[in-house]
């Protein structure tokens, strides 16, 4: 039984996309966990089908943790569904603020080859694009938290929704404009974009084999597939590229205006001071995210080369430097009115000069006067 599972902050047009392929795709059926009923001490499970609601139930908090809940009931609920031989495409309709990476792992963990993932859909209302994007609100805030510990924010959980799948259901919205679709199209220009009510979504949901391993590693800041430099209806992309780490104090200090020049910034980056470290650079709602994303491979032994994988071996091999190997900052910011010159500059002066890069890396590590990104790295 193929699985398609469909996610995003953006409700209506959520609901519109899985209503599309319940309606286009005969003996399809969408299950759906309500997370906001968790204040109750339960997680409400509807399955229903293009006439309406077939069937609730209630799935218990695990550990008073809604999104537990969520972990628990689903791949029983799918394979129950599957073993009735009824059911021609099952679709996960997910709450508000549930991550698609989290559930199609969890599928795919579980269900195994009963229950293939035929593709992940992200349902998007363009005029609402920039608005969640640029929302730093805490989710507990906005009453949207899976949990109790939930720390995310409605920007940083957007922007995973948004480019984690392959495939973006986009509403056909009068209030969207040239600059709302330019936008989109620069976040996630591989992503294939259909149009709410074309007639299309089914086919895109029902035609692909989803990959997990494959959607994880082109999220790793190492080898992520992020945006080229574009320029459209007011919209950037400005892809910054340097071989020289960064001074950490100096980036410690314009860290607010990077974070706040772009609605969207990512990446991998290097310090000084921590020369074999992979940071991640990830910033929506003018927060940023600091990551250690383990070693650069150029700090690996030859021996540990085989336990890394093959797509991140070729991706380093893809910009290898003679002296640094695959050490150096790769950052992507994404914005309307993007001021490319004064973002050069300021990301230029947060580099090493002259005379401390020629110091070498044993003076390089003695650069840190005060804690600096201590703080991000929780060192």
């Amino acid at each position: 039984m193929p699985v398609v599972i469909v996610g995003g902050l953006h409700a209506d047009a959520r609901r519109a996309a899985v209503d599309e392929l319940l309606t286009a795709v005969p003996g399809s059926v969408a299950l759906h966990h309500d997370l906001s009923t968790a204040v109750r001490g339960t997680v409400v499970r509807t399955l229903r089908d293009a006439t309406g609601i077939l069937a609730t139930g209630d799935a218990p908090l695990v550990n008073d943790c809604a999104c537990c809940a969520l972990r628990e009931d689903l791949v029983p609920e799918l394979e129950r569904l599957a073993d009735t031989g009824l059911t021609r495409l099952a679709v996960v309709e997910l709450w508000d603020s549930v991550e698609p990476r989290a559930t199609a792992e969890l599928v795919a963990a579980q269900g195994g080859p009963d229950l293939p993932i035929s593709t992940v859909i992200t349902a998007v209302d363009p005029a609402l694009l920039l608005p969640y994007l640029g929302n730093g609100d805490d989710l507990a805030d906005a009453g949207l938290a899976a949990a109790t510990t939930d720390l995310r924010t409605v920007a940083d959980t957007w922007a995973r929704q948004l480019e984690y799948a392959p495939v973006l259901a986009v509403a056909d919205s009068a209030r969207a404009d040239d600059e709302d679709r330019a936008l989109l199209a620069q976040l996630h220009p591989t992503a294939h974009q259909v149009t709410l009510g074309s007639g299309t979504l089914a086919a895109a949901a029902l035609t692909g084999s989803f990959d997990v391993e494959a959607a994880a590693a082109a999220q790793h800041p190492a080898c992520a597939l992020l945006p080229t430099d574009a320029d459209e209806a007011g919209v950037g992309t400005l892809v910054w590229h340097a071989r020289r780490p960064f001074h950490p104090e100096r980036l410690y200090a314009a860290v607010e205006h990077l974070t706040c020049a772009a609605a969207r910034s990512r990446g991998r980056f290097w310090l000084a001071d921590r020369p074999d470290t992979l940071l991640h650079w990830d910033a929506a709602g003018g927060a940023l995210c600091v990551a250690n994303a383990g070693p650069w491979l150029a700090s690996l032994p030859d021996a540990a080369w085989e336990t890394v994988p093959p797509v991140r071996r070729a991706a380093a091999a893809l910009d290898w430097h003679p002296e640094h190997g695959d050490c150096c900052q790769h950052l992507v910011f994404t914005s309307p009115g993007l001021d490319r010159s004064r973002l050069e500059v300021l990301l230029e002066s947060c580099l090493l000069t002259d005379a401390e890069y020629a110091a070498g890396r044993e003076t390089w590590q003695r650069l840190k006067t005060t804690p600096a990104f201590d703080t991000f790295l929780g060192a």
